[in-house]
């Protein structure tokens, strides 16, 4: 958990610059915003905005082409892979709108493989898998693989296996997107509910207008530009 005087995401005029039949494309045009601990912000925009670009600069899978992206006091604009890596690891936390569960693991094996990955005990990692997916309403699906969960059971624990690690910061991108109108909203309703209980940022991206209304805040791209609404 971060310091609570420190921003968990700050991008300091972030541009993301693409190259295209020999001309440049700016996909983000000097974006700056930040989240602070406990702060849950929607991410809106149509398709093609650059919804998904910022998500990547701000989990340090993209480098900007200007600007700096600090994570939790870090400027990991600046950092070699390696540093970066750890980052990812130790204090950001991902969910896609597809799960990516591993299908050759049960439910609670899918939570405690980062964990592990990240040094922490097998014991202490399956206590903490346990915990997560009780919280998600999941504990009587723990040893059942993905094919024999639901839809949002598999995104739900795709949500537990984000928030393993004990993230500052977690980045969703339209976690819901694949699931019917009933089952986004139970799956929704759980994702703020257990980042609410942990303290952590979040920054979600979704073309849902109603569950955008559910966060503490509303950012929206437009033209390569960030507004708040």
């Amino acid at each position: 958990m971060s310091d609570a005087g420190v921003a968990s995401l700050e991008l300091r005029a972030v541009t993301r610059r693409f190259t295209q039949g020999g001309q440049a494309l700016d996909v983000l045009k000097g974006v700056s915003f930040a989240l602070r601990p406990g702060e849950i912000v929607a991410l809106t925009g149509p398709s093609g905005s650059g919804k998904s670009t910022l998500l990547h600069i701000a989990g340090l899978l993209e480098r900007p082409s200007e600007g700096e992206v600090i994570v939790a006091g870090e400027i990991g604009s600046r950092l070699g892979d390696k540093r970066r890596t750890q980052i990812r690891r130790q204090k950001l936390g991902f969910v896609y709108q597809y799960h990516h569960l591993l299908r050759e693991f049960s439910a609670l094996e899918n939570v405690v493989v980062p964990q592990m990955i990240a040094g922490r005990s097998k014991r202490k990692a399956r206590e903490r898998a346990r915990a997560l997916l009780g919280t998600l309403g999941l504990t009587a699906r723990e040893s059942h693989r993905p094919a024999r969960l639901s839809g949002g059971e598999q995104q739900r624990v795709a949500i537990a296996r984000a928030l393993a690690n004990d993230p500052v910061l977690l980045l969703a991108d339209e976690p819901t997107g694949n699931l019917d109108h009933a089952t986004a909203d139970a799956v929704f309703h759980a994702l703020l509910e257990t980042v609410r209980g942990s303290g952590l940022a979040a920054l979600i991206a979704t073309h849902n207008p109603e569950l955008a209304a559910r966060m503490d805040r509303r950012l929206g791209i437009e033209d390569g530009r960030l507004f708040e609404y």
